[in-house]
């Protein structure tokens, strides 16, 4: 056996006097509730989760209810927490899980990582806190901490630097506590060893960290070098009839895959295009929204018209304007429909 890292020592202490035991997903081996908690943990602080896994659990108890569900109820659940494509895979793991795997997760993180939309560090996170095996994180906090911690040059995501941290990572894990040595790297990560303003007065390692004996916080680990970030713009139509909007469900995968938004395109084009008459057309204030890869600008046009077409026709719905802020649409699209609310429709 070999002998025990002083890092991982240190954090093994420290998680059990000062880390985090209050989540709603700790204190459990369900494997569903612990992969539901880390799908949405992706990219997604703890704060804005919780609620989120809340009403999750609510409506889908189980990964036999969620494979069960129709895919827009997924959605609807899962609109306001961006990427929406780990909703979709979401419901697509479950399936899998009940359809391959007899409603059971399987307990490897080899076989975990097989599941829609699960890579290795978090089939390695569903593995320790599910079921005790010894496998190693490395999500966008543990690299923060490795990188600063032990003086990683370069940035993170480079084939040459991710591998190097990967050994790291695997040359690190503890011969036993291997739960609470993984949430006291999530903890650490999440509270202390931040991107801005870390705490290195509180921190467990800050002895033997690099980056803090070298006063590199702040350039650890190395940025992305920059490309230019592209410009896209649309308008998007809001036919009202004066108490409600028509919304359209856009395909289940692409941008905001299965939720409803207005339409795109050239007003009259639209209203053409769904049969309808336009009224009174009247330009409301742009909005920007920045994805990960693109920034948008949406040119919303508040459209007066009669209630012509009938929902569900090309996937078209009338929705009621005090609800539709909360009928599974974007983030953006919720500030849109908002302002049309405000304004009487």
């Amino acid at each position: 056996m070999a002998a025990p890292n002083p890092f991982t020592e240190h954090l093994i202490a420290w998680q059990k006097t000062a880390g985090r035991h209050d989540l709603p997903w700790q204190k459990t081996r369900d494997p569903y509730r612990i992969w539901l908690s880390e799908i949405m943990l992706q990219q997604t602080q703890v704060a804005t989760v919780i609620p989120y896994y809340a009403r999750f659990l609510g409506s889908f108890p189980d990964v036999q209810a969620l494979a069960a569900a129709p895919i827009e109820a997924v959605i609807e659940h899962w609109a306001g927490l961006g990427y929406y494509a780990r909703a979709r895979n979401l419901h697509r793991c479950a399936r899998q899980v009940v359809e391959v795997h007899g409603g059971q997760f399987p307990q490897t993180e080899a076989t975990l990582e097989t599941l829609p939309g699960i890579g290795r560090s978090t089939a390695a996170a569903i593995a320790a806190f599910a079921f005790g095996r010894r496998a190693a994180i490395l999500d966008g906090n543990v690299k923060r901490v490795l990188c600063r911690q032990f003086g990683i040059e370069g940035f993170p995501g480079a084939k040459k630097v991710h591998d190097r941290l990967w050994d790291l990572a695997e040359t690190l894990l503890p011969e036993r506590a291997i739960e609470v040595y993984t949430q006291g790297l999530m903890d650490l990560g999440a509270t202390l060893c931040t991107r801005s303003r870390p705490r290195c007065g509180d921190c467990p390692v800050a002895a033997d960290c690099v980056a803090r004996r070298d006063g590199r916080q702040g350039e650890l680990p190395e940025a992305k070098p920059r490309a230019a970030v592209p410009e896209r713009t649309s308008t998007f139509v809001l036919l009202s009839d004066g108490s409600r909007l028509l919304l359209e469900r856009r395909p289940p995968s692409g941008l905001w895959g299965g939720l409803l938004v207005p339409p795109e395109g050239d007003p009259a084009t639209v209203a053409s295009r769904f049969g309808l008459t336009l009224g009174e057309a009247r330009p409301l204030p742009p909005l920007k929204h920045a994805f990960t890869h693109f920034r948008l600008t949406l040119l919303p046009v508040l459209c007066r018209v009669a209630a012509g077409v009938q929902a569900g026709e090309q996937g078209l719905e009338w929705v009621e304007l005090a609800r539709a802020a909360d009928a599974g649409v974007p983030t953006p699209i919720k500030k849109l429909i908002r302002l049309v609310a405000s304004s009487g429709g």
